[in-house]
């Protein structure tokens, strides 16, 4: 076998194989655990790089095995993944190093990152498949292996957040299933294509179709938090922080909208797609759930369930821009993915950071952290102004390119929706950025003996994604930004 066959075996290997070592070892293996965690981590990253780097090079990377006749399992490196499993294996290489800090002599830690590296082997197996088939399977995987993440603590409450995860997850793969199926009876192939495969069948079969796209996004809607699917997100924020961070940013959530971006481009195809009438309704629930996600979170005042329904919010921001049929609209979805990753994970590490080193969990209890803790502070203002959209931090590039998507559209009404959210935002977002800088707290935050903030290990990875989040506003027009790869991923879906 060649590298160009091997090569997305390794990248998902990187991170299999050192979850299955990890299950093995015992609690006191701490040293050999975290060796192994962060060379499967560092390596998936190298992986990624020579991917990414091989691909502009014009080199094809995909392996397949045939199941049964005219059904494979299939992974390829193809525009839209390379969008994708960067921002996955650099943010799982940060959530690492956090969870190592984090996790410091709690129990079950081997269970803990054996299943932690099995979901980001889930969530890279699902980037890069190459049908629907091979999507599914490590959909699934994604769900099975992130539920012992999320019951992680074993409470009562871990539990019951766990049995509703579960609930909505294998009923959402079930329909997905059907989905897939369905349309494999009618086309013979769900393979994803640039551009669509099924445009041929629209003469004979458009009304099943339009059931089948139902179907399949309702299938990925629920990891993507659509409302009304979105229960089972905010009840998943009992799961510890590391958790939190992996679930909105890395892989769950982020599963659920590219699954979305996979169904309309290459297995409808965006034309086609708008052709059958398919694009406004999807453009609709990303609206109502953008309005819905942000009114719910204005009235949280539990810090991580304030960041719950933010990522409900979010998210569909790409769903909303997956929706608006044009190229510009597509672009600023696109980017978003990105954005909104590295926005999101890092304020759940500073939420974590407020927990662990102070035993914050309210926005009511944070008067005055920020003088107790200013780097971690810092590091949650720049995301929290990101996700309000101020220049020049990365959500506002997501934002300017929706909106422009939106005219391009002739769907006015979506910059409404975007203005109200970006209103909302700020209306969630300053009230809890005025407690940390600008409140007095009821009594001295206590300072460790030398040491004002929190523990390295906690706060590097909230200080580079922070920075991330500026670099990709102020160097967005650079060849090596996230906007310049999302570029490249609209003109091939199209410019054909």
């Amino acid at each position: 076998m060649s590298l160009t066959t091997t090569l997305p075996l390794l990248v998902i290997a990187s991170s299999l194989i050192p979850g299955l070592i990890i299950f093995f070892l015992s609690e006191e293996h701490y040293t050999t655990r975290t060796v192994l965690n962060m060379s499967g981590a560092v390596a998936k990253v190298l992986l990624v790089a020579y991917m990414l780097w091989g691909v502009t090079q014009g080199q094809v990377f995909q392996v397949q095995y045939t199941v049964l006749p005219g059904l494979e399992l299939m992974l390829r490196a193809d525009a839209l993944a390379l969008l994708f499993v960067p921002l996955s294996a650099s943010l799982w290489l940060l959530t690492t190093i956090y969870a190592v800090g984090y996790l410091e002599g709690s129990p079950n830690r081997s269970r803990f990152f054996g299943f932690f590296s099995l979901c980001v082997a889930s969530t890279t197996g699902l980037a890069l498949a190459g049908n629907l088939f091979t999507f599914f399977i490590f959909y699934e995987l994604l769900t099975l292996s992130t539920y012992p993440l999320v019951v992680h603590r074993g409470t009562h409450k871990a539990l019951r957040a766990g049995g509703i995860y579960l609930a909505y997850t294998l009923a959402g793969g079930a329909v997905l299933l059907v989905g897939v199926v369905w349309l494999y009876a009618l086309a013979g192939s769900v393979d994803f294509i640039e551009g669509g495969m099924l445009e041929p069948l629209a003469a004979d079969h458009a009304p099943a179709l339009r059931i089948i796209f139902l179907l399949l996004i309702v299938g990925v809607g629920v990891k993507a938090a659509l409302v009304p699917l979105h229960g089972w997100l905010p009840l998943a924020m009992v799961a510890p922080a590391p958790v939190s961070a992996l679930l909105h940013a890395v892989a769950v959530v982020k599963a659920g909208a590219f699954g979305i971006a996979r169904i309309v481009y290459d297995v409808y195809g965006v034309e086609f797609a708008q052709d059958l009438q398919l694009l406004w309704p999807l453009a609709v629930a990303g609206a109502i759930t953008v309005i819905y996600g942000s009114l719910r979170a204005l009235f949280q005042d539990d810090i991580k369930r304030r960041l719950a329904y933010s990522t409900v919010s979010q998210v569909s921001y790409v769903v909303l821009g997956i929706g608006l049929f044009g190229p510009i609209g597509t672009l600023g979805g696109l980017v978003h993915l990105v954005h909104q990753g590295i926005m999101k994970i890092t304020l759940f590490f500073c939420a974590g950071n407020y927990a662990e080193t102070l035993g914050i969990h309210k926005v009511s209890e944070m008067a005055g952290v920020g003088r107790r803790m200013p780097w971690t502070t810092i590091a949650f203002t720049v995301a929290a102004l990101g996700m309000i959209g101020l220049p020049p931090l990365a959500g506002f590039v997501s934002k300017w390119y929706l909106g422009l998507g939106a005219l391009e559209a002739g769907m006015p009404w979506v910059l409404a929706v975007l203005v109200a959210s970006s209103l909302l935002n700020a209306a969630y977002f300053l009230p809890t950025l005025y407690q940390a800088w600008f409140a007095s707290p009821a009594e001295p935050w206590p300072v460790a003996a030398g040491r004002r903030e929190t523990r390295w290990l906690l706060l590097v990875p909230p200080l580079v994604t922070a920075a991330a989040t500026l670099a990709a506003g102020l160097f967005a027009a650079s060849g090596y930004s996230p906007l310049e790869w999302a570029k490249l991923v609209t003109a091939r879906e199209y410019l054909r």
